[in-house]
């Protein structure tokens, strides 16, 4: 245990954001640079001795976040590295991306805020860089098999470096021009500096890890090809198909999908552009949708200059407080405001768009949504309620319906799918193709962080069972746990 009164002298206090009127003009982290260091210490001595630590269930990676929490309080930020990096290969992208379903699982947050550990954890790996303590770690031998890898997503990458790590010669296929899949495109820099992607993909290069950049797998070399070159595959190619909105005037210019939008102004932070084809400048944006995925667009489109930001979302807007059929630890659907939220725009919640409508040119300009509220289980629109909203500039930010079929990859693989339309596995996350696995978003759909890099895990360990009979890696979940999330 950390400090025995921690949690009741020391109250919650999370990294400071730099002004918004200073961070809406550059694609910086939001965060002030070096503002958790001095604080983070006492923040992870409020971790309880609460005997049992149901943050390990609510985190589907396991990680041991008492131990580290220990090791933090006491600064020694090596062992609080080795702890850390015992369940998890990229605290970096968890510690800045992932909604920490084990801060809702913490034992001390029945009555009180939960403790830090986002923030914990971020700092430690941060730490660790900086302190030279994240080196590479090559296998002692190699076993002579080879692992082909489809898609470089974080799922991807935990499946790569384990396998590496136990000795197989493996190569990552991506068929972006960059490696890292969502977290490199999807995710925008104010969210995720992509620093942090390029020294862990030259960390595993370094352990051996090959890369192959801009080669689909379907089109530019089939399955049959892919499976006689290699001893195993792990297909790990995300759910990339975007959810649509079949309502009059969606094939007007100006409505795209978020993943359309976002990833231009990505390839303009890697100096591919100059400036994005779909800008919101001086533009009326609307983004359909109101998760993670589309405060992106919002945060993206206030960094372009929009003139106005609106997100609708078609639920009700979420509650301050657990609901009832929210309990803890339980990870409970709550009002949450992000950095792109506190940087400006509104927020409309239980509205449906009924359509677009556009200029002689067919660009949109206006969207057209009604008021709705579910009644027995159904989605009723109410009647009265409509609004009309200026937009010059729509995103849809929906979610994702499944894995791309139409490189033929699924096909030519031959590979069956469950009732969700999502690649089917076994407890070893083997498919019904002899040596082909499947992880991440691929088999589970739409998923978090955490979900695809501990679904990487667990499959590196079936595939080197598979290749050599028996698997020291660790297999931190079954396909079908589900832990303490919703």
């Amino acid at each position: 245990m950390a400090d025995p009164k921690g949690f009741l002298t020391t109250g919650r206090e999370v990294a400071r954001t730099r002004p918004v009127e200073e961070r809406v003009k550059d694609w910086n982290e939001v965060y002030v640079p070096g503002s958790l260091l001095p604080i983070i210490s006492k923040q992870a001595g409020r971790c309880m001795d609460c005997g049992i630590p149901f943050c390990h269930n609510g985190c589907p990676l396991g990680n041991l976040i008492p131990e580290w929490n220990d090791y933090a309080y006491r600064e020694d930020w090596t062992a609080a590295s080795e702890r850390l990096h015992a369940t998890n290969n990229f605290p970096e992208f968890t510690g800045r991306l992932c909604p920490a379903p084990c801060e809702a699982a913490c034992v001390l947050s029945i009555n009180q805020p939960a403790v830090t550990i986002k923030n914990v954890e971020v700092s430690i790996i941060d730490k660790a860089w900086d302190s030279g303590d994240v080196t590479p770690q090559p296998p002692e031998r190699l076993s002579g098999k080879t692992v082909a890898v489809i898609g470089s997503g974080p799922a991807g990458l935990a499946a790569a470096q384990q396998l590496t790590r136990a000795g197989h010669t493996v190569v990552v296929y991506e068929r972006a021009d960059r490696i890292g899949g969502l977290l490199r495109y999807g995710i925008p820099e104010f969210k995720m500096e992509k620093v942090h992607i390029n020294r862990r993909i030259e960390q595993m290069r370094a352990e051996g890890t090959k890369f192959r950049t801009e080669t689909e797998i379907g089109r530019d070399i089939n399955a049959a090809t892919l499976r006689k070159r290699y001893d195993a595959v792990v297909v790990a190619a995300g759910a990339t198909v975007s959810r649509d909105l079949p309502v009059p005037g969606r094939e007007l210019k100006g409505v795209h999908f978020a993943m359309e939008y976002l990833p231009l102004s990505n390839k303009v932070r890697e100096g591919d552009l100059t400036v994005s084809p779909i800008s919101a400048e001086g533009k009326h944006v609307v983004v359909i949708g109101g998760g993670d995925t589309g405060a992106d667009c919002v945060g993206t489109a206030h960094r372009q200059g929009a003139a106005s930001v609106t997100q609708l979302e078609i639920m009700p807007k979420p509650g301050e407080e657990r609901a009832p059929h929210q309990p803890w630890p339980t990870f409970p659907m709550l009002y949450k405001v992000t950095s792109a939220h506190e940087e400006g725009g509104e927020r409309v919640y239980s509205v449906s768009t009924t359509h677009f409508e556009g200029d002689e040119e067919g660009n949109v300009q206006s969207l057209h949504m009604i008021e709705v509220e579910f009644k027995d289980g159904k989605l009723e629109q109410k009647t009265g309620t409509e609004r009309v909203l200026p937009a010059q500039l729509v995103t849809l930010a929906m979610g994702f319906t499944g894995t791309d079929r139409s490189n033929g990859l699924v096909e030519q693989f031959g590979l069956e799918l469950d009732e969700r339309g999502n690649v089917a596995r076994d407890a070893d996350f083997a498919t019904n193709v002899p040596g082909v696995y499947v992880a991440g978003d691929a088999g589970r759909g739409q998923s978090l962080i955490v979900w695809a890099i501990a679904e990487g895990r667990s499959a590196a360990r079936g595939v080197d069972r598979y290749l050599s009979g028996a698997s020291d890696l660790p297999a931190p979940i079954r396909p079908t746990d589900r832990a303490l999330t919703v």
